[in-house]
């Protein structure tokens, strides 16, 4: 399966303290994310991250574009819901596309245990019926 990453800024120890947690689990899995994201994903798991540009350069935009050809099948967007409304564009667009394609998405971490534990079951198999 492929997974996307995203965080912002204030979330990216979460998400890099997600990603050793379940490293075993995503290890198993090509993995897609922004470019800071991505990159502190690595320092701390080494795990291959596939790494577009950082978020605010475009990054969110081409992950969008693999959503859009259903070449993601899991997305992970820690989000800091009290940051400024300058986040609020790339959330909408992020949501909006998930929504459209049928990926599931996870805003926090606990939706993101959830997914993950779900793909380790092998719930997630329905994907394979989009591609």
């Amino acid at each position: 399966m492929n997974i996307g990453l995203i965080a912002h800024e204030s979330k990216r120890k979460l998400i890099q303290n997600f990603c050793i947690a379940y490293r075993g689990s995503l290890s198993k899995h090509k993995l897609f994310a922004t470019g800071t994201t991505g990159r502190l994903i690595e320092e701390v798991t080494n795990l291959s991250v596939h790494k577009y540009l950082a978020g605010n350069l475009g990054g969110e935009q081409q992950i969008g574009a693999q959503i859009e050809h259903n070449e993601i099948d899991l997305m992970i967007f820690l989000r800091d819901p009290l940051a400024p409304d300058m986040h609020k564009p790339d959330i909408n667009y992020i949501v909006k596309l998930c929504d459209m394609h049928n990926i599931p998405l996870a805003t926090n971490l606990a939706t993101a245990e959830l997914l993950i534990k779900s793909l380790d079951r092998g719930d997630m198999e329905w994907r394979e019926m989009y591609k």
